[in-house]
C-alpha cells in the first residue's frame, strides 16, 4: 500500500482519537469530576486550542531537521502515555495538566498535512484537500458515534483508553513506514537542496507573507463561527429532542460528516467534467448561515435539516480556504505557512470556546447558533474584500518513490 494511503489512515486515526470526547466534555466532566459549569467546559476546549496553536509552530521548526515521520514516533508515544496518565488523575487540576501535555504532543500529527501536499502536484491539490477534508469529517463521524457509545456503555475511563489507543496506533504506522522504506525524506539526502531553499524562504520579507496573513484572518473568523456551536451541541440536542442517549447525540453531531462524503463524490464528478471547481464561496457561506439559523428552531427535524446545510457549507468552505493556502504558498514554505494559518484557526476555535461557555451560561443554548450565522455573513464579506490576490510561484513538488504513489 502507498505512502499516501498510510498518511491518510493516520489522519483518520488521529481525528477519531480527537473526536471521541469533543461532543461530550460536559457529560465527561460531570460524570468524572462532578463539574457542571458551561464556562468550565468552554475554557477547557479553548485550552486545547491554545495547546495546539502554541506547539504546532514548534513541531514545524523541529521538522526542518528531523524527518516528520521520525518525529511522530516519539510525539505520538508521548501523547499516548499522557493519555493513559489522565486515567490516573485524581482531580480536575491534574487532568487538565496531563491532558494539555497530551494535546501538545498529539498536535504534531498535523505536520502530515503539509508533508502530503509536498508530495502532490499543484493541479491535484483541490482533489487531495477534498479527500483529506472528508477524512477529517469521517473521523468526526466515527469518533463522535464511538465516543457516545463508549461513554454511555463503559463510562469516562474507557473514553480515555480509546484516545490513547489511537495515539499508539499512529506511532505503530510511523514505525512501519520507516522500516519498510516507504517514506520520502524531505530534509536529507537527495532533497538537501530543498532544505536549503526552505532556509532561504524563511528569510523572505514579511510583506511577502501578507496574502497568507489575510487568508489566516478569514480562517480565524470562519473557524470562530463554525466552532461556536460545537461544545454544547450534544447537550442542546438532548434537551430539544428529548433523547438522553449519548449515542444518538453523537449521530446527530456527525451528520455534517456524512454530508461531506456526499459532497466529495459530487466534487469528483464536477472535476471530471469541467476540470475545475466553480467558486461559490459566498453562496455556500450564506447557505451555512441558513443551516445555523435552523439549528435554533425548537424542532429536531429542522435541526437535522440545518445540520445537512451546515455540513455542505462547511465542506465547501474548508476545501476552498485550504486550496487558497497552497495557492498562495510555495512547497518550501508549506509547513511554515500552514502553521501560521493553523495558529489563526486555533485562535478562532479558542475564542469560540470561551465565548460559547459564557454565552450558554448567560443567554441559553440556542444563542450560539444565531451568532455563528452572523459570523458566516461577516466571513463572506471579508472573503470578497481581501482574498482577491494572485498565486505564489510554485516550484516543482517533491516526487515520491515509485512504490509510494
Amino acid at each position: 500500500m502507498s505512502l499516501k494511503f498510510h498518511v491518510i489512515m493516520m489522519t483518520v486515526l488521529a481525528v477519531i482519537s480527537d473526536a471521541i470526547l469533543i461532543p461530550f466534555y460536559p457529560q465527561f466532566f460531570s460524570a468524572r469530576y462532578g463539574i457542571d459549569s458551561a464556562v468550565h467546559v468552554g475554557a477547557y476546549v479553548a485550552a486545547i486550542s491554545i495547546a495546539v496553536m502554541c506547539t504546532l509552530p514548534l513541531w514545524a521548526r523541529v521538522a526542518r531537521r528531523i524527518e516528520p515521520l521520525h518525529l511522530l514516533v516519539y510525539t505520538q508515544f508521548a501523547a499516548g502515555t499522557f493519555s493513559l496518565l489522565c486515567d490516573w488523575a485524581p482531580d480536575v487540576q491534574s487532568y487538565w495538566v496531563l491532558s494539555m501535555l497530551m494535546f501538545m504532543c498529539k498536535s504534531s500529527y498535523l505536520l502530515m498535512y503539509p508533508y502530503m501536499m509536498r508530495l502532490t502536484p499543484k493541479d491535484q491539490h483541490a482533489a487531495t484537500i477534498g479527500v483529506l477534508s472528508v477524512v477529517v469529517h469521517f473521523g468526526a463521524i466515527f469518533g463522535a458515534v464511538v465516543g457516545g457509545f463508549v461513554l454511555q456503555a463503559w463510562g469516562p475511563r474507557a473514553s480515555i483508553f480509546a484516545m490513547a489507543a489511537g495515539d499508539f496506533f499512529q506511532m505503530a504506522v510511523c514505525i512501519y513506514l520507516i522500516r519498510s522504506g516507504k517514506i520520502v525524506r524531505i530534509n536529507t539526502g537527495e532533497h538537501a537542496q530543498t532544505a536549503a531553499a526552505a532556509a532561504e524562504a524563511r528569510r523572505v520579507d514579511w510583506r511577502a507573507r501578507l496574502p497568507i496573513l489575510r487568508l489566516a484572518l478569514v480562517m480565524l473568523l470562519f473557524d470562530f463561527s463554525a466552532y461556536l456551536i460545537r461544545p454544547f451541541f450534544a447537550v442542546y440536542w438532548q434537551k430539544t429532542s428529548g433523547y438522553d442517549s449519548e449515542l444518538v447525540s453523537g449521530m446527530a453531531f456527525a451528520i455534517p460528516g456524512v454530508v461531506a462524503i456526499v459532497a466529495l463524490r459530487l466534487h469528483a464528478h464536477i472535476r471530471a467534467r469541467s476540470g475545475r471547481l466553480p467558486d461559490h464561496t459566498v453562496g455556500n457561506l450564506l447557505l451555512g448561515m441558513v443551516g445555523l439559523l435552523l439549528h435554533a428552531a425548537p424542532d429536531p427535524v429542522w435541526i437535522v435539516v440545518g445540520r445537512v446545510l451546515y455540513g455542505w457549507s462547511l465542506f465547501q468552505i474548508i476545501v476552498k480556504l485550504e486550496v487558497n493556502l497552497f495557492r498562495l504558498s510555495t512547497p518550501q514554505r508549506y509547513a511554515q505557512d500552514y502553521s501560521i494559518t493553523n495558529f489563526f484557526q486555533n485562535l478562532g476555535v479558542l475564542l469560540s470556546s470561551f465565548a460559547a461557555g459564557a454565552i450558554v451560561e448567560r443567554y441559553g443554548l440556542h444563542v450560539p447558533f444565531l451568532l455563528a450565522a452572523g459570523g458566516f455573513v461577516l466571513t463572506a464579506l471579508l472573503d470578497r474584500l481581501i482574498l482577491n490576490v494572485p498565486s505564489a510561484d510554485h516550484a516543482a513538488p517533491l516526487e515520491a518513490p515509485a512504490h509510494a504513489n
